[in-house]
């Protein structure tokens, strides 16, 4: 009986390979983010240089980013392709049309702020 009392603080979802896997993912992203700024801290001397550097090459990064969404819409638009082909209900196309959006909005969002961030 006891085992059972702290049987819900253990939620299976959470304790399962495809969550362990999305965690490392994150761990590995956020560190290799802050690696990056530690070197290029080093690199360039002071945090006031790197953030000049920054913001001189904020162009790059731009068009970094634009070529990451573009591949991202492509590797989207496949896969919503086969998902449609193998789920044509309409609650599926709901789920995905509501998943759309919310990304797009998403999207706006973070590079309007951007933008309103420098300049």
């Amino acid at each position: 009986m006891a085992a059972r009392a702290w049987t819900w603080l253990r939620p299976v979802w959470l304790f399962n390979r495809r969550v362990a896997v999305a965690l490392l993912w994150v761990l590995a992203v956020a560190g290799i983010a802050a690696g990056v700024n530690v070197v290029g801290l080093h690199v360039v001397g002071s945090i006031d240089g790197w953030e000049r550097w920054l913001r001189e090459h904020s162009a790059h990064f731009l068009v970094w980013r634009l070529l990451i969404y573009a591949a991202t819409a492509y590797g989207w638009w496949w896969m919503r392709r086969r998902l449609r082909e193998r789920e044509p209900s309409p609650e599926a196309h709901q789920r995905l049309l509501r998943v759309e959006i919310a990304a797009v909005v998403t999207l706006v969002l973070l590079e309007g702020s951007q933008l309103l961030r420098s300049g």
